[in-house]
């Protein structure tokens, strides 16, 4: 049997058409990689625009990752953190996040991905406003488009339908909001201030609707990376933190996909003037070398859910694999590597040199709604411009199809959920010759597709 069958018959995937995959198996099976580059088991080779899923930072096949992976694993391959028990590495890293991270934190809880958490982080702001005689304050205001996850509860923080359906999500005590996605939401004619002066209000507003002594908190992406690469106005999170300190509303910053580095900046959350009680942190954290996240709780919430826990004894919460040896080695070098090589300041310049590529190798085209992007992120949204500005019908699968072009051409992006866009995030160590063939060639494959659709019989 070989091994697109083996798929075919037993791999579950997610965020698949199961049926179709049952019947075709996968698009791709990998066998190696190296920095920006795939291989897959027919020798043929990828460019890698989107690392992995938002998250190989340092590229792939990084020795000096793979010698401190070995090396913990020779040492001490796993031991648990229950009842008070500890591992250096993970001590070490603790101690490192809270002196790296913004905001006042006190303590870091870890886990094994964004959306456990996400979970945590929720769990959390409930045991808190317990502990404060505050037993209705509970409801989780998240955007649309948001991303924070799939678990039961996180899965309906994420503000994407495609997640909900089917699911019985989202949960009741989560709502949702209004993005600051100035291409479909802001008013013409508006500044970015006055949109988000809108955004802003409107969030008060629905706080009084719902009462704001049942609201506990407030999530957010400083960029929503899965919703579309959107990135708000300045004036946004400083407005809707001012919101949020009136009606006495926790701020969670979810910087799965920012953290560490790939706005330009070790955290994106100073930088678009969020102040978080909670944060989030995952994928970049490791380079998605082995899995592990962090909940990071500031001082304020600590010492509420210390002494709280003097009534109810031990900490209810937790996994088995919590603070992993393996997984925080490996967080140790990866913060070492981007460290040690400038990353996070190289990230500006690649940066920049992305964004202009990518502005200038689609803006002026039919079919091209907008190009936006931050740091090493950016994106190109697509929609049917020959009838002003609206959204192609779902069927064309536009952002699809030229995601699945480029792939066939050697460059591997992603269409995101929410709309036609298709996004570049691509690792720290790209060059600026990998940042011109990745965006040539998506260029290449969008035209295809555009005369495709041009084609067919209606938009």
């Amino acid at each position: 049997m070989t091994l697109l069958e083996a798929d075919r018959q037993s791999m579950f995937h997610p965020f698949t058409a199961l049926a179709t995959h049952e019947d075709v198996g996968p698009q791709r099976v990998f066998s190696s990689g190296r920095g920006s580059t795939l291989v897959d088991i027919n020798g043929e080779r990828y460019l890698d625009a989107l690392a992995g899923l938002w998250c190989v930072n340092v590229g792939y096949g990084n020795e000096q990752m793979a010698d401190a992976i070995s090396a913990q694993v020779k040492k001490l391959s796993f031991y648990h953190s229950f009842a008070g028990m500890a591992v250096e590495p993970s001590v070490e890293l603790a101690q490192r996040l809270v002196q790296m991270a913004p905001g006042n934190m006190s303590k870091v809880f870890f886990g094994n991905s964004g959306s456990d958490s996400n979970d945590t982080l929720v769990k959390i702001v409930w045991y808190y406003n317990n502990a404060l005689d505050r037993p209705l304050k509970k409801k989780i205001i998240s955007r649309w488009r948001g991303y924070h996850g799939v678990t039961v509860l996180s899965g309906g923080l994420t503000g994407l339908t495609n997640l909900h359906t089917g699911f019985d999500l989202p949960l009741e005590q989560i709502k949702h909001v209004r993005p600051p996605h100035r291409l479909w939401e802001k008013e013409e004619g508006a500044t970015d201030r006055e949109f988000a002066q809108t955004l802003a209000q409107e969030l008060e507003d629905f706080i009084i609707a719902e009462g704001p002594d049942t609201v506990a908190a407030f999530i957010a992406e400083p960029i929503q990376a899965a919703g579309g690469v959107i990135v708000p106005p300045d004036q946004y999170f400083p407005l809707i933190q001012k919101v949020l300190e009136k009606y006495d509303i926790l701020m969670i910053a979810d910087e799965v996909v920012t953290g560490f580095g790939r706005t330009g900046e070790m955290f994106a959350s100073p930088r678009f003037g969020i102040t978080p009680d909670l944060m989030t942190v995952a994928k970049g954290i490791t380079s998605a070398y082995v899995p592990l996240s962090a909940s990071l709780v500031s001082e304020k919430v600590w010492n509420v859910i210390s002494a709280e826990s003097e009534k109810h004894g031990v900490f209810g919460h937790g996994y088995t694999y919590s603070a992993h040896p393996v997984a925080t080695a490996a967080a140790l070098m990866n913060l070492d590597i981007i460290q040690e090589q400038d990353l996070v300041r190289g990230n500006k310049n690649k940066g920049e040199y992305l964004r202009t590529a990518v502005s200038q190798a689609f803006d002026d085209l039919p079919f091209v709604a907008q190009t936006r992007g931050y740091g090493l992120l950016a994106a190109v949204e697509f929609a049917d411009t020959d009838s002003g500005l609206k959204p192609f019908n779902p069927s064309h699968k536009f952002g699809v199809r030229v995601a699945r072009r480029s792939m066939e051409k050697g460059v591997i992006t992603r269409a995101l959920p929410a709309a036609d866009t298709v996004a570049f995030s691509p690792p720290f160590v790209v060059t600026q010759e990998e940042i011109d063939v990745m965006v040539s060639t998506v260029r290449a494959a969008f035209l295809e597709v555009s005369e495709e659709i041009r084609q067919s019989p209606a938009l």
